[in-house]
């Protein structure tokens, strides 16, 4: 089967399961959003969403953010993992929201990269689902099942993104990064798979 062939009865056999989603990470804003995912690095979201209520109570605008001591922010985020370095890329980057961006999460890929802590994937997540625009956010959950399914032979997540945008029209991006990390963790499992069992994997191999 053609890897364009794939993609289209990939997105088909989604599409009827997960006709609509939305984001796993609790929040409030593009703000509080574009902390969410900077704290889910190495981090299950159910975790994210269960220590992001306190540290939000405390402060869910940069403003607040920003005053908030290092170490009390460490200590909210603790079970989070990397603790040291995301708290300080949390007060980091508010600050520099309030004194750059008049406080707002900007909606450009090159200035949301610029920040403390937010890498390529974490502005794409945001783009996506902050401001709506077309981006494929590839997490190891993505990467793995591209590769499974024969779509990418991409040795990193930013080449599997390139496959996976030029097989996929890009009006679906964002839903289908949705679609394919609810089907990683639901039927497509890194460890103990069964291919014969999978909706996707039995029908393209």
């Amino acid at each position: 089967m053609r890897k364009k062939d794939k993609a289209k009865k990939i997105q088909e056999i989604l599409d009827e399961l997960y006709p609509e989603l939305e984001i796993p990470l609790q929040h409030t804003s593009s703000y509080t959003l574009l902390i969410a995912v900077l704290l889910s690095a190495q981090c299950t979201d159910l975790r994210v969403n269960s220590i992001t209520p306190k540290l939000f109570a405390c402060a869910s605008t940069p403003e607040k953010m920003q005053v908030i001591p290092v170490e009390q922010i460490e200590e909210i985020i603790r079970p989070c993992g990397l603790a040291p370095t995301k708290a300080k890329a949390i007060q980091k980057l508010s600050e520099i929201l309030v004194e750059k961006h008049g406080g707002e999460v900007p909606r450009c890929f090159i200035e949301l990269e610029k920040l403390p802590g937010v890498g390529h994937k974490t502005a794409s997540v945001v783009m996506a689902q902050a401001f709506q625009e077309p981006a494929f956010p590839v997490d190891t959950h993505i990467h793995r099942c591209a590769k499974r399914w024969g779509l990418s032979s991409g040795k990193n997540v930013v080449e599997t993104e390139r496959d996976l945008k030029a097989l996929f029209p890009r009006k679906s991006w964002i839903k289908l990064h949705l679609q394919i990390i609810y089907f990683a963790r639901e039927y497509c499992k890194a460890v103990k798979h069964d291919a014969a069992k999978c909706p996707i994997c039995s029908v393209i191999e």
